[in-house]
């Protein structure tokens, strides 16, 4: 089925795009809900320049820095995931992309992950080739994140030490070594509703598994410090098109829940989405994972009563 045009998308309302999101997302995917968590195993002293991250060369902020951590503090993260509910856990390192060394690092730390937790493995490490990828596939990893950030013609405004096509190749090798791939963007960086239409027609093209959709939280000394907020209509209409144009992949609301959906974080959930980050992000909190379980657990409960009805 050809994607929806965004010219058809945009002369729906909001109530239009919602209910067929919410339908979208019950008969392809079910009541299904995905949890995962990531932890920040190296962090700060980035040297590229995207204009919302805390550790970038671009960052006057105030984030974390230090080397990877070691095996002992990741099993017990991993232990915690587990424990908290999420389904999947994800290490994650700050720069353009790994060296061989930190492959074969995170290689060793996958395998011994594995062997002692039961949780599905991901990394989020930049830009990496196939070899690479494929040995971290052989050590147990499942699935690879690797986000556009934005549309192709808006990224250039957000980052200028590394391409779009970049992010396309590294998402492509992903593939081809055969993992699964998780791949999304932030939205509320000056961007249009074009643009984010624009980045899941590419992502859709990509054939990607996760979609995680962050909202922008600006970050004092970053280039963005002063971005003003997205409405909630805006968050709710990108939430519902992604769904759309991904009607069999998870739309995971990761970074900007709390902030800034605050006390309206439930009402994305009925509108395509149907998977969250829980436990905290890189640089930022979240809020406690019972929390969130027990949304989950009540939105699965909805959606089965919307599915019957």
């Amino acid at each position: 089925m050809d994607a929806p045009s965004y010219e058809y998308l945009k002369g729906l309302s909001l109530s239009q795009l919602m209910d067929l999101a919410l339908a979208t997302k019950l008969d392809h995917r079910g009541t299904r809900f995905g949890l995962c968590t990531i932890t920040n195993a190296r962090s700060g002293a980035c040297p590229e320049d995207c204009s919302f991250c805390a550790q970038s060369v671009s960052s006057r902020a105030e984030a974390p820095v230090y080397a990877l951590k070691d095996l002992d503090t990741l099993l017990h993260e991993a232990e915690t995931a587990k424990r908290s509910g999420a389904e999947r856990f994800s290490i994650v390192t700050s720069g353009k992309g790994p060296s061989p060394a930190l492959i074969e690092k995170i290689a060793q730390y996958l395998e011994e992950i594995g062997r002692r937790v039961d949780i599905r493995l991901c990394a989020s490490l930049g830009i990496i080739s196939v070899e690479g990828l494929k040995v971290l596939r052989k050590a147990g990893l499942s699935r690879y994140h690797h986000n556009l950030e934005s549309s192709a013609g808006f990224f250039p405004k957000i980052c200028t030490t590394h391409s779009y096509q970049q992010r396309i190749e590294t998402i492509k090798s992903a593939k081809e070594a055969g993992l699964e791939v998780c791949a999304g963007g932030i939205i509320g960086l000056g961007e249009s509703e074009q643009d984010r239409y624009l980045m899941a027609k590419d992502l859709a093209e990509l054939e990607v598994h996760s979609c995680p959709l962050n909202i922008l939280v600006p970050i004092k000394g970053t280039p963005l410090e002063n971005k003003e907020p997205l409405s909630l209509v805006e968050i709710l209409r990108t939430v519902a098109m992604w769904r759309l144009m991904l009607p069999r992949a998870a739309i995971r609301i990761a970074g900007g829940r709390e902030k800034v959906l605050k006390d309206m974080q439930a009402i994305v959930f009925m509108a395509g989405a149907d998977a969250m980050l829980i436990g905290g992000y890189l640089t930022t909190r979240g809020r406690p994972p019972e929390k969130d379980i027990l949304m989950a657990r009540e939105l699965k409960i909805l959606w089965k009563a919307l599915r019957s009805s």
